[in-house]
């Protein structure tokens, strides 16, 4: 459970926003937004979820609104999959490209390719065992390089001086009244929940939940994995303030041109060769193994909530599922290779993929198995309004600009368009009730729902 989120997009993307001078560590929240909402899911969602005996997330959507329903609500899920792949693929290939020597597009390419057939042929076996061994790959090469990176700099204290003297405000964890109602506060405070709740809603997480072997598990799975989230950033936050803080020029090294790959860098050239070889291997583990979880998750719910429900032929066998899923994967993994391939900061993508997924999922989630006279008119009239408010806001790494008139940049879009579309749910299921009875979420009969 630990592992399905510090993986290479995260220990990567903890460093680069630690380093980079626009960022610093007060924008560092997904370690402890992420083991928030691992919290909220293991509370309110894993044991209602586990209870019911559902096989994906998109289950609930699928007995309370209909298969064509849940169908729609897949291409939000499958895209927050994609760029939580993206992320993962760019912080394989900046890697790579450190190790070997490689341009950044030809180390995606490779890792992508090494990646996406293992998935394919391993399956779920393949993750299961590979998550296991790079928690402990991460743990021990990025612990033991996190004590000579630091003595470049005259040890721990130092180092944290250094930063602070640097970053100034921006080397806070948390920020003071002043940041909050500054131009930055509404942003910070949006990025929180984004994080927190958006979290929850993934299918890579109901994975492992669904899996448990009770209800009881899955939630303490959930709180155990929170703390392991917040330990594991640890190693990747202190390799990011040595690389904020290292005098590049003085040691004759290059300065690292993006701060995508500062840890990766920092490794290799702030630390013996032996340690360095020992972390970037954990570095490499680490992101290797984690793309296969985002990519079978998102194939797993293309093949139960998308095609078997509208499949005409009802005798599927092993091999059929497994060719099915494995086409799924391939897909996944060219579609996020070709993102990564354009969008090359892993905490830009970190963000986006946790963006619709709160946005659209997260309130959708919480209506169909929380309030009972959620029904479909009312799910797919948030969905639009969701979308609609979300996407009028823009996307600056698409460079893709805003057509509704919010009021500045710091205004938070992205939870007032969550919170629209739950109002939105919960006020048009009430109203059409009369046309759209709501259907209980007491069975777990998936197939045998009459839509």
């Amino acid at each position: 459970m630990t592992a399905t989120w510090v993986g290479g997009g995260y220990i990567n993307g903890t460093a680069e926003a630690v380093a980079d001078p626009g960022q610093g560590l007060i924008w560092l929240i997904a370690p402890w937004g992420y083991a928030i909402s691992l919290i909220l899911g293991g509370k309110f969602f894993a044991v209602k979820m586990r209870s019911l005996g559902f096989t994906t997330m998109l289950d609930p959507f699928e007995i309370r609104y209909g298969k064509k329903t849940a169908a729609l609500l897949f291409i939000p899920a499958l895209i927050g999959e994609v760029f939580w792949s993206s992320a993962i693929l760019t912080a394989l290939g900046t890697t790579f490209g450190v190790v070997l020597g490689f341009d950044f597009q030809t180390s995606i390419l490779i890792s992508s390719a090494v990646a996406v057939a293992y998935t394919a042929l391993g399956g779920l076996m393949a993750v299961a065992y590979t998550d296991v061994i790079q928690l402990f790959c991460i743990l021990v090469g990025l612990s033991i390089a996190v004590p000579f990176v630091t003595d470049s700099h005259g040890g721990f204290f130092a180092s944290w001086d250094l930063y602070k003297i640097k970053m100034g405000e921006t080397a806070h964890l948390f920020p003071d009244l002043k940041f909050i109602m500054g131009k930055s506060g509404f942003t910070w405070i949006d990025s929180v929940l984004l994080l927190a709740l958006g979290g929850i809603p993934w299918q890579v997480y109901f994975q492992r939940v669904l899996s448990a072997p009770s209800p009881k598990k899955a939630k303490q799975l959930s709180y155990i994995a929170a703390v392991g989230c917040i330990i594991m950033a640890i190693p990747s936050i202190w390799i990011g303030i040595a690389g904020a803080t290292a005098d590049w020029e003085a040691l004759n090294i290059p300065a690292p041109p993006s701060y995508s790959i500062i840890l990766p860098y920092v490794i290799q050239y702030l630390t013996p060769p032996i340690i360095a070889t020992i972390g970037l291997s954990a570095v490499a583990a680490a992101v290797m193994s984690s793309v296969d979880s985002s990519i079978l998750s998102a194939s797993s719910m293309f093949f139960w909530n998308v095609y078997r429900p509208f499949s005409k032929d009802k005798n599927l066998d092993a091999k059929k599922i497994k060719k099915i899923v494995q086409t799924g994967i391939l897909v996944v993994g060219i579609t996020a290779t070709i993102i990564s391939l354009q969008v090359q900061s892993v905490y830009s993508l970190w963000f986006l993929c946790a963006d619709l997924v709160y946005v659209v999922l997260f309130p959708q989630l919480t209506m169909a198995l929380f309030l009972k006279k959620a029904n479909k008119i009312g799910a797919i009239s948030g969905f639009i309004v969701s979308i609609f408010l979300r996407i009028g806001g823009g996307e600056p790494t698409f460079n893709f600009g805003a057509f509704l008139p919010y009021p500045d940049e710091n205004f938070p879009i992205r939870t007032f368009s969550m919170l629209s579309g739950l109002l939105t749910i919960i006020a048009v299921s009430y109203l059409t009730q009369k046309i759209n009875p709501s259907i209980p979420l007491t069975t777990n009969k998936i197939g045998k729902i009459n839509e």
